[in-house]
């Protein structure tokens, strides 16, 4: 089985802990706040307490309905897509969305706490809520668009893109902005409206990429290229089921006096995120390794 999808599950069963727990809880809150128990009196006597209690009630049963709306459309996703098709980027928005109702809720909740029934506070701050959408339009945008992203299948974290002037692999999608690494450990910051604005290109969603090797060689009369590639390709081999060795090469970008500027590609499958990251290392040894045995030859 797909080990993201194993992962998704994982975290599911955990969720539904948690979700018997809320429930047995709102249970004994019901009992309390709508039974003739000991805490009856105090209720009457202070009813800050029966707010809070009340509150509490519909923070547990709002949490719980979108708990299970969460769980039932998860099990739903993961029944009907593939092992291979699983994206985490529909979990992280469901999430997003789960997250909004809960902050709803506890803003409404806080509300019903101090006694004030919430339609006739909403009504009574109509005009300051039209304010308030006024100037928050940009951010309730790029929220918006921060969905479209997570709930589409041409984004996914891990993949390579490039967007403006930034190249770099997509390491989180948020809300507001998605977060680029590049391949010298910066972090890029992209808001989703700049993203659906401008023009993207997407290196994994094809069935494979090039991953790409330029490193600087000190230059030698027993210099072989044909050599290094062998070696390069050699190291290759351990990785075959995710790698194209046909397409594997070593060129010469630039002579210099004393160094040569080469670099070496292959084409590797898109998705393998792990495998690659793992490569990169073993390729980069290898370069490492060649050009300290030239330097003591």
């Amino acid at each position: 089985m797909n080990h993201l999808k194993t992962s998704i599950q994982s975290k599911e069963n955990k969720r539904k802990r948690n979700f018997a727990i809320k429930l047995l809880l709102l249970i004994v809150l019901e009992f309390f706040y709508e039974g003739d128990t000991f805490l009856s009196p105090l209720f009457e006597r202070y009813s800050i307490l029966y707010n809070v209690v009340k509150a509490l009630i519909f923070l547990l049963s709002t949490n719980l309905l979108i708990s299970l709306g969460r769980i039932i459309t998860l099990r739903i996703y993961l029944q009907k897509t593939d092992d291979s098709k699983v994206q985490p980027n529909f979990v992280i928005g469901i999430d997003r969305i789960s997250s909004i109702l809960n902050v709803n809720a506890i803003l409404i909740s806080f509300i019903l706490a101090f006694g004030i029934k919430p339609l006739e506070f909403l009504t009574s701050i109509t005009i300051v809520a039209a304010a308030i959408a006024i100037l928050t339009k940009d951010f309730i945008s790029n929220i918006i668009n921060g969905l479209i992203i997570m709930f589409s299948d041409q984004l996914e974290i891990g993949d390579k893109i490039h967007i403006g002037k930034s190249t770099g692999f997509i390491r989180d999608i948020t809300l507001s902005n998605i977060t680029l690494k590049n391949d010298t450990g910066e972090i890029i910051i992209i808001p989703n409206s700049m993203v659906l604005t401008s023009e993207v290109i997407n290196y994994s969603k094809n069935n494979a990429h090039q991953v790409i090797f330029d490193t600087e060689l000190p230059y030698s009369t027993e210099l072989q290229l044909n050599g290094l590639e062998e070696k390069l390709n050699e190291v290759l081999k351990s990785f075959s089921e995710y790698v194209f060795l046909e397409g594997a090469q070593l060129n010469v970008l630039e002579r210099k006096a004393e160094t040569l500027l080469v670099r070496y590609q292959f084409p590797i499958k898109s998705g393998e995120k792990a495998t690659e990251i793992q490569v990169r290392k073993v390729i980069n040894q290898a370069l490492i390794d060649w050009s300290h045995e030239k330097r003591k030859a």
